[in-house]
């Protein structure tokens, strides 16, 4: 006996077009600004700005993708199109770290004059606009790691932009050039952090590790407390994407009627739903304990699938 239960992606679609297009203009004034101002760091955020472009665009795909339907071929949907989309924007905000790093120390070794007050005027512009993004996409980072990915890419360049500011201040003041490749390795400080930690996230879907939210021991020993079930075996939690937690087990019941036998399963999915946030589930009801009785199942070959995999001599 099986249940199944399914959770429809946020539709962000909408507001992920609006941060490609904001971004989009970004990535035009901080490039030109760049250019004539002879900045660095500015030139630096305009490479995390078109990596946020990037970000935003494949973000906006994999939404799309998680909206198709499941099929006989990809029973799961497509939910992981965005994880993998996620693991790609974090190596790509990797690459544009080191990038940044390199031309930083080049240019600490005879820091080049720079247009300040130029630096100054682009960085507010592109700081108000990563502002907006933000904003826009602050409440659906939380539920969709793919959303996520692009969050942190705009938020990332709206700090960018601060130390920019920052940067473009004390030159202004002082006339220390070299301040701005300082402010130049600051944000790729900054960026690697937030792949890190996008690229973590990422994995753990991938290997389909437990959700970090879930105790496996606490969670059997509330299920152990529903009246009518004597175990719970064959335990396997993961997540489809980091929004969409799923599980499957064995429960060993009494030898009971069909509509006992459900109104238990129910209880189960119920406390699985509201204190473990596990939305897809997959129970087996049964009345013989199964062998061996494992919580965890290992998935091992038989030695005949060895044999059978064995290529001919």
């Amino acid at each position: 006996m099986t249940e199944h239960r399914h959770h429809s992606p946020l539709p962000v679609g909408s507001k992920l077009k609006f941060g490609i297009m904001l971004t989009g203009f970004i990535l035009i004034i901080e490039v030109v600004g760049g250019l004539l101002s002879n900045s660095l760091a500015l030139l630096s955020d305009a490479g995390h700005v078109f990596a946020d472009v990037v970000a935003l665009s494949l973000s906006w795909y994999g939404v799309r993708q998680a909206e198709r339907p499941s099929s006989s071929r990809m029973t799961f949907g497509y939910h992981r199109v965005g994880v993998v989309i996620a693991i790609f924007n974090a190596i790509s905000i990797f690459a544009i770290a080191l990038v940044i790093l390199y031309e930083a120390y080049r240019r600490l070794q005879q820091p080049p004059e720079v247009n300040s007050l130029l630096m100054l005027s682009v960085a507010v512009v592109g700081l108000g606009a990563n502002a907006l993004v933000v904003l826009w996409l602050r409440r659906d980072q939380r539920t969709n790691l793919n959303v996520r990915s692009a969050f942190w890419h705009s938020l990332g360049d709206a700090l960018a932009s601060i130390g920019v500011i920052i940067g473009a201040a004390i030159m202004l003041l002082t006339g220390l050039f070299w301040v701005d490749p300082i402010i130049s390795v600051l944000i790729a400080l900054i960026i690697t952090l937030a792949g890190w930690r996008i690229l973590r996230e990422g994995l753990r879907v991938i290997l389909e590790a437990t959700p970090r939210h879930v105790d496996i021991t606490g969670m059997l020993n509330t299920l152990g407390q529903i009246p009518g079930v004597r175990d719970v075996h064959d335990v396997h939690v993961w997540s489809i994407s980091p929004e969409l937690n799923a599980m499957s087990c064995h429960v060993l019941i009494d030898d009971l009627s069909t509509s006992q036998a459900a109104t238990i399963r129910e209880r189960i999915e119920d406390v699985l739903r509201q204190q473990f946030q596990i939305k897809h589930t997959t129970l087996q009801m049964e009345c013989q304990l199964c062998s061996p009785n494992d919580v965890f199942c290992n998935l091992t070959f038989e030695s005949g699938d060895e044999e059978a995999r064995r290529p001919p001599s």
